[in-house]
């Protein structure tokens, strides 16, 4: 009888959900119908309409809105979008702003916001600078640099002063585009207006210059910063010194890792700018050397985050030295990094190096000293060994990690491959026992293979095997 009372409670609670679900859907969908029609009447006072409406303004019911107008009325769809955005209780999302480019078609045709601009100017609407960074905003979702120095330029038509979030949002454009000559003009025209570049704006021109080689211009520039009272952080410089390790002298970049260290304050270098330099050492084949940076981030109170070791790990690897690479694992392995973990790095760096041999014996060599393998590893392993056709070697590392009680870290495809292969080559006791230990940890077989494992089995006259299969295929 509990049971019953149970299942009736859930029953009821679950039909309670779906009447609210259905009642907020038809609440959103009536909402839009009222927008709509709001927006429709009269074509010279859209927002004043819009200003009269009572209903409750939400997500879904801006994406309603939305949709409704894409099909044959845009710039309604975009003047209703523009005035959500201002509305106190409500503020678009940037998933919001990317779907409104998408539905309205501004990345397609982005002549539709130009066009709006243009209705604003020619009704005589009072537009704000907030009305205005709602376009910028889609401009900036849109990834359209010209349209966004455009709507920047339109500002004066309706008498409102950018402020520097806006030059930031056109200076941003124009740096991922590569155009920096242009933004670099936009922050000197920010001072002619008695504007102030922020933080942001020189972090997005430096990271620009640096990504094209022009390092000159990014000291320039960060002088500037000192001399404008803004002075550099942590993040610039490990912009500029991300571009010296990829443009000049790893020397150079050394050097002015020295200068940062003496620094006081925000200047300091910090986690990403010594896993900046070491990635830069690596690339450049010198992961020897990267070693001495790991060495100095340790000493400055600075922990080697997972990014920093597998670069550095990875690095050693390929330039053939392991036993410098386990010197590492051995002397950085445990406390804030655990040794199981930093050593299973390890083996991974190894398999990716071309030395598959190597990392399964390091592997059953942690097994074997009581070490846990991570599953990325173990996984790693197991697949490249099955992809060799040693499935026979897979199987009994698997088991091996089964009976040290590792098994659950691995990735749960990896089963599938071994189990399909095992299959292929009527190794049915070793596949029995695979699908033994699928079913007990409830791993699945991939659909992708069912059908040729069952279909195999079923035609090697294995039937009860390949129900068994059927019984764990997702």
């Amino acid at each position: 009888m509990s049971v019953f009372r149970s299942v009736v409670r859930r029953h009821c609670y679950c039909s309670v959900v779906a009447v609210r679900i259905r009642n907020f859907s038809a609440n959103s969908s009536s909402a839009a119908e009222n927008f709509l029609t709001h927006l429709q009447e009269g074509a010279a006072q859209i927002e004043k309409n819009l200003d009269t409406v009572k209903t409750k303004l939400d997500a879904r019911c801006v994406a309603q809105v939305l949709e409704r107008c894409a099909i044959d009325k845009p710039q309604l769809g975009l003047r209703f979008f523009v005035w959500a955005a201002l509305r106190p209780t409500h503020r678009h999302t940037s998933f919001m702003y990317e779907k409104a480019c998408k539905s309205l078609g501004i990345d397609r045709n982005p002549r539709i916001i130009i066009d709006v601009m243009d209705k604003y100017r020619d009704e005589g609407l009072a537009v704000s600078l907030k009305m205005l960074k709602v376009v910028l905003n889609l401009c900036k979702s849109a990834k359209d640099d010209n349209l966004g120095m455009l709507v920047l330029r339109k500002m004066k038509e309706f008498n409102c002063r950018p402020d520097t979030v806006s030059y930031n949002v056109v200076i941003r454009l124009l740096v991922e585009k590569g155009r920096m000559d242009e933004a670099m003009a936009l922050m000197t025209e920010m001072g002619l207006i008695d504007l102030y570049p922020d933080m942001i704006t020189y972090v997005s021109i430096i990271k620009g210059l640096c990504d094209a080689g022009r390092l000159k211009d990014s000291v320039s520039l960060i002088r500037d910063m000192k001399m404008q009272g803004c002075p550099p952080n942590s993040v610039v410089y490990s912009s500029l010194l991300d571009g010296i390790c990829r443009h000049k002298s790893l020397e150079t970049a050394l050097e002015f890792l020295d200068t940062m260290e003496k620094e006081n304050g925000s200047c300091k270098p910090n986690v990403v700018t010594y896993t900046t330099m070491i990635k830069g050492f690596v690339e450049k084949g010198r992961a020897s050397e990267a070693v001495t940076i790991l060495d100095k981030m340790y000493d400055s109170g600075h922990k080697p985050n997972r990014v920093a070791f597998v670069s550095l790990l990875d690095g050693l690897c390929r330039e053939d030295r392991l036993d410098e690479a386990r010197r590492v694992v051995d002397k950085y392995g445990g406390g804030e990094f655990p040794y199981d973990d930093l050593y299973s790095l390890l083996v991974v760096s190894v398999l990716r190096s071309g030395n598959p041999k190597e990392s399964e014996s390091m592997i059953r060599s942690m097994i074997a000293r009581g070490l846990r393998p991570s599953g990325l590893a173990s996984s790693h392993v197991v697949r490249n060994l099955v992809s060799e056709g040693r499935v026979v070697d897979a199987f009994s590392l698997l088991d091996a990690l089964e009976k040290s009680g590792n098994l659950a870290h691995v990735d749960g495809g990896v089963y599938s491959t071994l189990l399909a292969e095992l299959c292929r080559k009527n190794n049915f006791a070793d596949a029995e026992k695979v699908v033994g230990v699928m079913v007990e940890g409830r791993i699945f077989v991939k659909s992708c293979l069912a059908a040729s494992i069952i279909e195999h089995l079923d035609s090697s006259g294995e039937c009860d095997l390949a129900s068994e299969v059927s019984k764990i295929v997702r």
